[in-house]
């Protein structure tokens, strides 16, 4: 049987902010340096920066994902963390009836709930913050304060020393999650060796993903242009085909009514977001979503203009000749490296 959530009306969304700012004010000063996701002042490429910086000091990193945070988090643990902290009555009181809103069955029927946050709800995110904060970041600061972490919402690493600590640490905390009524996701956790040049040993798992990047051996240069093999982040290849599928449900391509300044217009705002994010750690490994848009904007020339229909190469050279003359027109033409163009 099939449940649906109820979602937030508008109305929800507003008084659900006005209450986010009141919690987030109140629990704000007991969180952790170490949990970044969804918090002011903090970022996912914050996270992604110290990942890369204790990735050179620890050999192993134990990756976890808890497994539907959102839609399993017990309320009567959540609500008793709720009001060690928040003393206003009557945010107290809406957010016990966004948590406890029914959710309806196939044939109508609504039915009460006792875990899980508003779906879409804009408190959701400090509410599910508050439980992890116990559920995990207190006890890791608590029950292993030599391990560093990291956590950004229902994601985390923590960094280890050997392989039987990260093997050991693992079990500890699934023990822990299912204390508090959570479970760790099976495929999306799973322990890793960060193996560089310095590091000689041999093991299976040696790269991880975590919020969009791919940590892993590769070959970097150091100061003195001598190459040696690192272990850090770039995009990641699964990042790398949702860029490429954001840009074909754009339907470029076949949009031969409008003209070249006005595709820029529309994607120069996504591809800055994507070279603001993923260019940060090695901006060379986005060449290949650069050479797709160049692409597509080579098949709607072929489209356009009939004098390139089916002369790629022709084409290709038209739009690399005016990426030579408006290197600003697009934003990835800013680039050193912008792809072929025919």
């Amino acid at each position: 049987m099939q449940f649906e959530a109820t979602v937030p009306t508008v109305a929800d969304r507003v008084a659900q902010m006005v209450v986010k700012q009141v919690v987030e004010r109140t629990v704000e000063p007991v969180f952790m340096p170490d949990s970044y996701g969804y918090r002011p002042n903090k970022s996912a490429l914050d996270a992604i920066g110290v990942t890369r910086e204790r990735c050179w000091k620890y050999d192993w990193v134990l990756e976890f994902d808890i497994r539907g945070l959102f839609d399993n988090i017990d309320h009567t643990l959540l609500l008793r963390a709720v009001r060690k902290h928040v003393k206003c009555e009557w945010a107290l009181l809406y957010i016990e009836r966004w948590l406890t809103a029914p959710m309806e069955l196939e044939d109508g029927t609504r039915v009460g709930r006792t875990r899980g946050t508003p779906q879409g709800g804009v408190v959701s995110p400090v509410l599910a913050n508050l439980f992890l904060h116990y559920a995990f970041d207190a006890w890791m600061t608590r029950e292993h304060p030599d391990l560093p972490w990291c956590r950004y919402a229902d994601d985390g690493l923590v960094h280890c020393r050997t392989e039987a600590e990260a093997v050991a640490l693992k079990v500890a905390l699934a023990a822990r999650l299912a204390e508090c009524h959570l479970e760790m996701h099976p495929d999306k956790t799973k322990i890793v060796y960060c193996k560089d040049g310095r590091r000689r040993g041999s093991y299976p798992s040696t790269q991880f993903e975590f919020l969009g990047y791919c940590f892993r051996p590769r070959g970097a240069m150091n100061r003195k242009h001598k190459m040696f093999t690192g272990f850090g982040p770039q995009v990641s290849a699964s990042s790398l085909k949702a860029m490429r599928q954001k840009i074909r449900e754009l339907r470029i391509r076949r949009r031969t009514h409008i003209r070249l300044a006005d595709i820029a217009r529309e994607i120069n705002p996504i591809l800055q977001g994507w070279l603001n994010y993923y260019g940060r750690y090695s901006p060379s490994a986005m060449h290949a979503v650069w050479k797709y848009v160049n692409a597509t904007l080579i098949a709607w020339a072929m489209r356009k203009y009939k004098r390139y229909n089916g002369r790629k190469i022709q084409a290709g050279q038209m739009i690399g000749s005016i990426a030579n003359k408006r290197r600003k027109l697009f934003v990835h033409w800013h680039q050193s490296t912008v792809g072929a163009f025919a």
